[in-house]
């Protein structure tokens, strides 16, 4: 249940387990690449961490590395399909570390800089920040505790806004993967009552 006394449900953001390309730091947006080992030694880690906690609204990104997250967590038989949920979608930079982007661009980040037009053109950080709207309006009438499966950077816009802060101010909450985050409440007013909790299982 959520907390008493407050004015919404509390939001549990579970970001995905260690995959090959968070390992190497290449941008992974649409791109539907599996978990580690390591990644699902993690995901059963945030197992154990959550094994009491109830929710009345559970939504995973659909791609597969959040949704067998989701699944070794223990929550896959009643989760739904949330597709605002999905990953920033780089586009051109798909694939690239930031060292390789900054090789043509001097300087760029995913926060302060757009995606070039090219054969596969991206999101903005704008776009990103309305999906994670569509995400809150769609949760915050819930009675109780909701549990978000997703991905760093999306969670990361998600955390920004919750709290009312623009979409590319997500840059300044490192998210790691296989990380439990809690969104809360002070009375009326939105907080971060919790980020980037490991569970007690190390990166890889």
């Amino acid at each position: 249940m959520s907390t008493s006394g407050t004015a919404g449900p509390r939001v549990f953001l579970v970001r995905h387990g260690e995959t090959e390309w968070a390992r190497l730091g290449r941008h992974t947006g649409r791109t539907d690449v599996p978990l580690t080992e390591h990644g699902r030694v993690q995901a059963r880690a945030l197992r154990t961490r959550l094994a009491d906690q109830r929710f009345g609204i559970v939504l995973s990104s659909p791609l597969s590395r959040a949704v067998e997250t989701c699944r070794l967590v223990g929550f896959g038989d009643v989760a739904g399909i949330e597709p605002d949920l999905a990953e920033w979608d780089y586009g051109t930079y798909e694939g690239r570390t930031s060292l390789e982007i900054r090789e043509s661009v001097p300087g760029w980040t995913v926060w302060t800089h757009p995606i070039e037009a090219g054969e596969t053109p991206g999101e903005s950080v704008e776009e990103v920040g309305a999906r994670a709207d569509r995400v809150i309006a769609r949760i915050e009438g819930s009675r109780d505790d909701v549990a978000l499966f997703g991905h760093g950077h999306q969670l990361r816009v998600l955390a920004a806004r919750w709290i009312g802060l623009e979409p590319a101010s997500g840059g300044r909450f490192s998210l790691a993967t296989a990380t439990l985050s809690v969104l809360g409440w002070e009375r009326e007013t939105r907080v971060l009552e919790s980020w980037n909790e490991t569970c007690g299982v190390p990166r890889g």
